[in-house]
């Protein structure tokens, strides 16, 4: 919970921002669902799919655990037991890093690539349906641009208290 560090007092939302952050959060569950719902029914999860698209990015179509976590947000523990899961459906390898011998590689496979390019017209066509034709240019410039702001580092206390 945030307090304003002079007063020691809480920094309640106003009536504005309580329904702005909610409207935040019913956008994001209901794109979410619809997309992972969508990839879903191709026989795909959207960590799944994050990952072949990030390896197909790739040099090699090679990552190193560590990178793809950082670029998914998750803890290498979680992205080490969800690889293996996708390796034991023959949609990538680990293979050791001989430069960090707690960690390994993660390579996506023929049959990865051959995934993620079956599904990619449908995710295209499932982001379309639940968030870009439903919006207006304005509309995705806006979110762009608060998707920057939201990426910076946040401002100090003092600077949000004015």
């Amino acid at each position: 919970m945030s307090t304003n560090p002079s007063t020691g007092a809480v920094r309640w939302l106003n009536p504005d921002q309580e329904r702005a952050w909610r409207a935040f959060l019913r956008i994001t569950v209901a794109v979410q669902a619809g997309t992972a719902r969508d990839l879903a029914a191709i026989g795909l999860s959207e960590p799944d799919y994050e990952v072949l698209s990030t390896l197909s990015e790739r040099p090699g179509h090679t990552s190193t655990l560590g990178e793809q976590a950082d670029k998914m947000g998750w803890s290498r523990s979680r992205l080490s037991r969800h690889a293996t899961r996708m390796a034991a459906r023959g949609l990538l390898q680990r293979t050791p890093d001989p430069n960090d011998g707690r960690g390994c590689y993660l390579v996506l496979t023929a049959q990865g690539l051959t995934a993620l390019e079956d599904a990619a017209p449908a995710h295209v066509e499932s982001v379309r349906h639940h968030f870009i034709d439903r919006l207006t240019p304005a509309d995705l410039i806006a979110i762009e641009q608060i998707a920057r702001r939201l990426e910076e580092p946040p401002a100090s206390e003092d600077r949000r208290a004015t």
